[in-house]
């Protein structure tokens, strides 16, 4: 039976399995649909409380609400809400559809941390592994470096991800298996949104070359993850616990490894990620040759800072906007 498969799934995953207060989201869709049942089955309906965000961007808004509402009753889940105000003109994100988005997957994110922090909850969202394989695709085009390719994780923090295992085609059928409605969103199907494109036109384009695509990006990322694990221990290894090298000894290193290692001296300093500093080892060796105090901005917000032959980052002030 599927809906057995994917609570078997998510149980193994360990994810729902520790003891705590769980705050699923959830927007109505097959996903967070499948998500609050599997939830309210493995942890119990009184341990799980769904949040769900009317953003007002849509008709259907008030609509996807109350169907929320009368799928926790019939779930036996208490649910919270957070209304939004839609940003007027000139006010709030601009209108691009994408910033719409950051918008307001930024209030969701907040309106879950600032709910779960009240309880110390988990806060569980329906991401499955079709969004997984979409956000690797879209991650590769849009970004350098190896994290691209890692996708997301299961847990982060109080956040987690117990679907990652599980496909969007099951979320559909294990809710169809349990008589489960969900609503649609049309705004899914938009292409004005990179990863309604990478959905609809990429993976079919890869299933096309390779019916298997999909699952070989999944298990790539999974390889490259493991992999990753073991790289940073060899960079944290030749750091020691500082956030500064010696460009000498930088230099004696494997390329890859010093690359590595002024990757994660830039990232933590500026505190985002910055996998175009790697690109600069060769003129930080440069400069490091040339003797004296040498500053180089690596990317992002990252400045390298080389004096006594030592190299360090520092964090840089953001830029200010042309004419401000």
């Amino acid at each position: 039976m599927v809906d057995e498969d994917v609570r078997e799934t998510v149980r193994a995953g360990g994810l729902l399995a520790q003891g705590r207060p769980l705050l699923a989201m959830l927007s109505g869709g097959r996903d967070s649909t499948c998500l609050l049942d599997v939830a309210a089955s493995l942890c119990g309906p009184a341990q799980v409380t769904a949040l769900h965000v009317n953003y007002g961007l849509r008709e259907q808004a008030d609509d996807d609400e109350r169907f929320c509402g009368e799928l926790c009753e019939r779930l036996g889940v208490a649910l919270k809400v957070v209304r939004a105000t839609r940003p007027s003109p000139g006010q709030g994100p601009p209108n691009p559809a994408g910033n719409v988005q950051a918008w307001a997957r930024e209030l969701r994110y907040a309106a879950a941390e600032a709910a779960a922090e009240k309880t110390d909850a988990l806060i569980a969202t329906g991401h499955t592994a079709s969004d997984q394989a979409e956000t690797i695709l879209y991650r590769l085009a849009a970004s350098p470096g190896r994290r691209a390719l890692l996708g997301m994780v299961a847990a982060d923090g109080r956040l987690i991800r117990p679907l990652l295992g599980v496909t969007r085609e099951q979320t559909a059928a294990y809710c169809q298996a349990r008589g489960l409605r969900w609503r649609e969103d049309e705004s899914n199907e938009d292409e004005r949104y990179a990863r309604t494109r990478v959905r609809n036109g990429l993976l079919p384009a890869l299933r096309a070359v390779h019916p298997a695509a999909e699952a070989n990006v999944l298990r790539t990322a999974a390889l490259l993850r493991a992999e990753t694990e073991l790289l940073d221990s060899l960079v944290a290894e030749e750091l020691g616990g500082a956030l500064r090298i010696p460009v000498a000894r930088l230099g004696e290193l494997p390329e890859a490894l010093a690359r590595l290692i002024v990757v994660r001296l830039a990232e933590a300093a500026a505190g985002t990620y910055v996998p175009q500093a790697g690109d600069r080892v060769g003129e930080l060796l440069a400069l490091g040759r040339r003797g004296g105090r040498a500053e180089l901005h690596v990317g992002g917000l990252a400045g390298a800072v080389i004096e006594d032959g030592v190299l360090e980052m520092v964090r840089l002030p953001p830029r200010g906007r042309p004419g401000g």
